[in-house]
This record gives structure tokens, sequence and C-alpha cells, in this order.
């Protein structure tokens, strides 16, 4: 296929992939995306270069620099992005708050399946809630568990800017010795540190909540861990999570000190590394970057 031709039927699916993906908000679509109309302006620069002849160089040499470009301005864009986040206000780990609203879950029917699906498995709801992230959005969250209390799934719905709402799922256990297991699918980065005795699978690309409960269960099954019931509601539970995971990340060097906050930003520099990168891998890879 010639270049223009293959440009043209790229730019036609990525148009398509957004159309779509302004329906079901899906991280996949928006990944396949992403790659399209990286394709598009390396290739869509160099052709242009090409047929007008402003750059006497080879056409893959073109695509190549191209495809550097891109990659460089989207750098620059996610360190800017980055470093405002680390000296805004918004919370890094905000807290949650009972949902008394009524709005907990949205009332379309690909998300009525999911609460129909829980239901049918044994679980029920304990509690609504939702968390401010800034600018009066909020992150709306509702959290079930199995007749036992041993499992519970927090299903987080995420606004999006053109009005789609997506899902994400965190199933979260307990054990006997004192030890988290939480698996979940959340494609929001975080790249900080957790506590010693979490132990943590995100799995962003496993989008269905069947496969990622039966996957929560399969760890607890090769990791020969007793799962017992919760003590404390979801709201208390969470809220000490949230408390736990700044405590630690500044012990360890990914936020500043409470005091330095103000004059430094939230962030240090390694940890705006860390965000740079799993942003990159979640973006592209849809998997979480991995650190020793």
């Amino acid at each position: 296929m010639e270049p223009p031709y293959f440009i043209l039927a790229a730019i036609i699916i990525s148009l398509v992939l957004m159309q779509i993906n302004q329906r079901v908000a899906s991280p996949l679509l928006s990944i396949a995306d992403r790659w399209l109309r990286w394709f598009v302006f390396a290739f869509g620069a160099a052709q242009m270069c090409h047929d007008f002849e402003l750059v006497d160089r080879p056409f893959w040499v073109l695509s190549a620099v191209f495809f550097l470009v891109w990659f460089l301005g989207e750098t620059l864009y996610n360190w800017l992005a980055i470093s405002a986040l680390s000296v805004s206000p918004l919370p890094l780990f905000p807290r949650y708050a009972i949902n008394s609203s009524g709005e907990e879950w949205p009332v379309q029917p690909r998300l009525l399946k999911i609460r129909e699906w829980l239901r049918a498995e044994g679980f029920r709801q304990t509690q609504a809630l939702k968390a401010e992230v800034g600018g009066g959005i909020y992150l709306r969250v509702s959290v079930y568990q199995d007749a036992q209390a041993t499992v519970r799934v927090q299903v987080t719905f995420i606004p999006q800017t053109n009005g789609a709402i997506s899902v994400c799922y965190a199933v979260t256990s307990l054990t006997s010795d004192g030890a988290r297991y939480l698996t979940d699918n959340l494609y929001i980065p975080f790249a900080g540190f957790y506590p010693e005795n979490w132990f943590v699978e995100r799995a962003p690309w496993r989008r269905s909540l069947p496969r990622l409960l039966a996957r929560h269960r399969a760890r607890l099954t090769k990791a020969g861990a007793v799962a017992v019931p919760f003590a404390v509601e979801p709201l208390a539970d969470l809220n000490t999570a949230q408390h736990e995971l700044d405590q630690v990340n500044t012990e360890l060097g990914f936020l500043h000190a409470h005091h330095d906050r103000e004059d430094l930003g939230k962030i240090t520099q390694e940890g705006r590394y860390r965000v740079w990168k799993e942003i990159w891998m979640l973006n592209y890879f849809g998997c979480a970057a991995k650190y020793e």
C-alpha cells in the first residue's frame, strides 16, 4: 500500500475509534487510537516533506525523525502536567465520603449488567462512596462484598472529558497474617510505593470483572493465604489505606515531607520520573511500570 493510502486509512480508523470510545470509554480503544495518531503524525509529516520537497532525505528517515518528535513533544506535555499536578491543590490520595445523592450507579445498560452480575454471584452492596479529585469532579465508588465478607469489590466510575463514563474494579481481601491482597484494573498512573504487607497486582488489560475476580482468587490460592472477614466498613478501610499510602510514599521519597510541599510541590523528582514512566506504559502498552 502506498503511504498516502495507508495514512488516509489510519486517519479514518482513528476517527471511528474516537467515535466509539465516546460511548464506551474503553482504555483499550484509547491505546489503539494513540498508536494510530502517533503513526499518522510520523508518516503524514514525512509524506508532506517528501511531496513538497521540503527536506532531501529518504521517507523512512523522515518518518523516524517525526516519530521521535512526537515522543519528545508528548514527553514534554506529560512532564509539564505532572509538575502542574505536583504544585496544585488536588489531592494525590483523596479522602472518601458517603455518597448520599442516590447517583452511585450510572443508568447505562452496559453498567447495569455489571450490577446484576454481582448480585447473581452473591455480592451485596455495602456502601456507596465518592471522592473529590478537584474542580467539583468526583469519583463515584460502589463497594460490594461476598456473603462471607472476605472479598470486597470496589467499582469505580471515572468521568471522562467527553461525558462518557469509564468503569474500573478493585478486588481486595485481608488475610489471617495481616496481609492485604489487591487485584485491580485501574489505568490511572500510581507509580508510588505500597506498604510491605500489601500484595498488589494491576492488570489494566483485564477489563472483565469475572476474570479479574477469578484472578484475585487464584492469587490467594497460589499464595496459600487464608482470607478473613473485614472488620470495618469500606469508608473507614479506604480512608485508612489512603493515609497509609501517603505516609509510606513520604517516607520512601516519592512525596516531599508535608512541611516542604508548599515550596517544592508534592512529588519529588524521582517520583515525577516514575509517574512519567507509568503514564507512558499505561497509555501505550496498557500495563503498570515495574520497579524493583
